[in-house]
């Protein structure tokens, strides 16, 4: 893989149907340690919000315990698209509205970040607002509307982000990690 200064991020949003513990997500729960360790695992993956607990399902980024957040941080496009649609993971995304409710706010968006640097909830939260509200752009943008890796120039403008606090969590995540796994 292309040795490159940026990363994609990741920030995905979803309104459960019932609590997590409610048996109709059950099925979605059972398969959540398999696709996180599959992430983990798969090429180009560098970083996901997760507690001590593995996954991010006791994050709260709202008072509305219904609200699910993952976030994430890749090589490329193209190593998050892969592990999407091409693993086991397409099962998850398949039978979504199982689990989830239907909005019209878009709950994928994704954004180009300096490599090296953790995205903070605050940020995609942000990001994802503009899509909806802006159409994808260079801000944020989409699988099916994907705008380029920033040019080198642009890229050196893009700021190092830092956490924010987030509800339900005393987990801090850090700004920073190792170096992209290959």
């Amino acid at each position: 893989m292309k040795k490159t200064h940026y990363h994609l991020s990741q920030i995905n949003i979803a309104h459960m149907i019932a609590p997590i513990d409610d048996p109709r997500l059950a099925n979605f729960v059972a398969q959540l340690d398999t696709v996180n360790q599959l992430a983990d695992n798969s090429s180009g993956f560098v970083w996901r919000l997760q507690t001590d607990g593995g996954n991010s399902t006791g994050i709260r980024i709202e008072a509305d315990a219904s609200i699910l957040v993952n976030m994430s941080v890749w090589a490329s496009i193209e190593t998050l698209y892969e592990f999407s649609y091409k693993t086991t993971h397409v099962g998850l995304l398949r039978d979504r509205e199982r689990w989830f409710e239907k909005s019209d706010i878009p709950a994928l968006a994704l954004w180009w970040v300096s490599a090296g640097t953790v995205p903070s909830v605050d940020e995609g939260i942000q990001l994802r607002e503009h899509l909806r509200q802006h159409g994808p752009s260079d801000h944020a943008f989409t699988f099916k509307k994907r705008h380029p890796v920033p040019s080198y120039s642009r890229e050196r403008g893009l700021r190092r982000l830092v956490s924010v606090p987030i509800h339900g969590t005393s987990t801090n995540f850090p700004n920073t990690f190792p170096a992209t796994r290959s």
